[in-house]
């Protein structure tokens, strides 16, 4: 049993009559092994008894016996053979793998293709290759389609080299033909460069993708953050305004209070007149009555006495009611008194939001530095690049692009395309100034328009007056001189918003705004104006409104 899994080749088993698995092998007397059946045909058809093998004829025919030993070693091999086919269906090519290309009827997967056959060979076909010596010296690869691709087309020739010169696989003659004086290499060396050009690349888009896969879980961070905020929003919306709902309702509640009481009393007033003038209507009557029944007497001398004796003939003591009246009662100033009330509750809930909000954009503080290539040659900046103001003097500076010629003005060192900061400015002492952000692409050398079409968003203040530079400028309402202004933006709202940070209230506020491109903020110290307005512009550290 053990020699027969130590055969190399299955000829051995196979009859050479019918070419297949013995069936009941015999031996002849010349030592050649054929089906019993095989062999009787064939004598029995043939005029002479001779071994289809070696063709040795024999003077009778031989008896034959079935070897028991081989029958038994070739049922084995057929057993192992059925086992290996079966295996080998498990293996059938599907769309896309490369098929055996000597399988007959059903084709298998080919496990290898051979670059000097030209064919591929499934697991049964391909022993061949891994047995014989002579086949053992062809380059075998993974399984391949249209290996005649592999070959040259001009010589029939294994594409074997490759031209760095025209960037081409050469065969062999090619080199010494087409080719000749060309910068060729092995296609295994020009492979292995490839490959590692290859593996950069991949390393590059690996990069690429790990940058993408970043971007995205900032994009949901952001949609994280958003949520939050129009949650605390909603939050902070239903609170004020279930506030400013109770102090309507509690103000209405009030009016229609004083309103129905300054009826009431108004309603008494009347009523206690009524009364005193139907009592005294009562005693006239009583009189009159006396009067009347005086008069109709016809007794002279009664009625003189009487007469004499009363002062029947005068009325009784009345009030003198000319100057009394019961106006109706006036609401008005009492309705205007409660919404003035209202206004006040309306007013401080507002300056809470305002000052909720400050507080909310001051955590996008960031450290805004002046930038000296960008200032007006008439400015003086601090060493530490965080004050400026105007000198009077032109000083003698590089004319690089970026510096502002005609405006007098400076920008922030760090520019902002995306997201939002917030920076804040000290502006006391001064009687002129102009803070806000400015596009990256405005004009530096001419005198420009301050507006929001020419890429610029500020406010400015003028010798007590206050404007937003928009196209018209809007004059501002002025309680009071500003100490510190803070300037934030939304670059993605497109929202650019001035606050005084002091009083925490909202300055102004442009909104849909288009930006386009970089942004940097924007400093204006305004001229010196002889020394009245020669205090600097002071970038402040900010600190969180209480």
């Amino acid at each position: 049993m053990s020699a027969a899994s130590n055969l190399s080749s299955e000829d051995q088993f196979l009859c050479s009559i019918c070419l297949d698995v013995f069936t009941d092998p015999v031996t002849t007397p010349c030592g050649h092994n054929f089906c019993k059946n095989c062999i009787t045909e064939h004598w029995n058809t043939n005029d002479r008894c001779q071994c289809p093998m070696c063709k040795e004829v024999f003077i009778s025919r031989p008896e034959l016996h079935v070897n028991t030993l081989f029958s038994e070693m070739a049922a084995q091999f057929r057993q192992s053979a059925q086992q290996k086919t079966s295996s080998s269906e498990q293996q059938e090519s599907k769309p896309g793998e490369v098929p055996c290309d000597v399988c007959t009827g059903t084709k298998l997967k080919a496990l290898k293709s051979c670059l000097v056959c030209l064919a591929s060979y499934c697991e049964t076909h391909l022993e061949p290759h891994l047995t014989m010596s002579g086949l053992k010296r062809h380059q075998l690869i993974d399984p391949v389609e249209n290996l005649e691709d592999r070959m040259c087309t001009k010589h029939d020739k294994p594409l074997e080299l490759f031209c760095k010169t025209d960037q081409t696989c050469v065969c062999m003659l090619c080199t010494v033909l087409d080719h000749k004086m060309h910068d060729v290499v092995p296609l295994k060396e020009e492979y292995e460069g490839k490959k590692v050009e290859l593996e950069k690349t991949e390393a590059t888009i690996q990069q690429m993708i790990q940058k993408r896969r970043l971007k995205i879980q900032e994009i949901k961070h952001s949609v994280d953050l958003s949520e939050e905020d129009a949650d605390r929003e909603k939050a902070e919306g239903v609170q004020v305004f279930t506030a400013l709902m109770e102090s309507v309702e509690r103000r209405l509640n009030e009016l229609i209070k004083t309103i129905e009481e300054k009826q009431k009393t108004t309603k008494k007033q009347a009523e206690d007149s009524i009364k005193e003038l139907e009592q005294e209507i009562s005693e006239l009557m009583k009189r009159s009555t006396e009067v009347v029944q005086l008069s109709l007497s016809e007794d002279h001398l009664h009625l003189l006495q009487s007469v004499q004796s009363s002062n029947i003939h005068h009325p009784p003591p009345t009030k003198d009611w000319t100057k009394v009246s019961v106006p109706p009662a006036s609401h008005e100033r009492t309705v205007r008194r409660a919404v003035v009330q209202l206004e006040e509750t309306i007013s401080k809930e507002i300056k809470k939001l305002i000052k909720a909000e400050l507080k909310r954009v001051q955590k996008f503080a960031v450290d805004v530095t002046l930038d000296p290539d960008t200032a007006n040659p008439e400015l003086i900046l601090s060493a530490d690049g965080k004050q400026v103001n105007h000198d009077e003097v032109w000083n003698s500076l590089p004319n690089n692009p970026e510096r502002f010629s005609c405006c007098v003005c400076v920008l922030g060192k760090t520019s902002f395309s995306s997201g939002r900061f917030y920076f804040e400015v000290e502006v006391k002492g001064k009687t002129k100034w102009s803070l806000g952000v400015v596009r990256e692409s405005i004009n530096r050398k001419r005198q420009i328009t301050m507006s929001p079409d020419f890429g610029c968003w500020s406010i400015l203040f003028n010798n007590g007056n206050e404007y937003a530079l928009a196209d018209p400028p809007v004059r501002l309402p002025l309680k009071s001189e500003r100490q510190k202004v803070g300037v934030f933006v939304d670059y993605e709202e497109g929202l650019v918003s001035f606050y005084d940070v002091d009083a925490a209230a909202l300055i102004y506020s442009f909104t849909g705004c288009s930006f386009y491109n970089k942004l940097f903020p924007y400093f204006s110290p305004c001229k010196n104006d002889g020394g009245k307005n020669s205090a600097p512009l002071i970038i402040s550290p900010v600190n969180q409104t209480d």
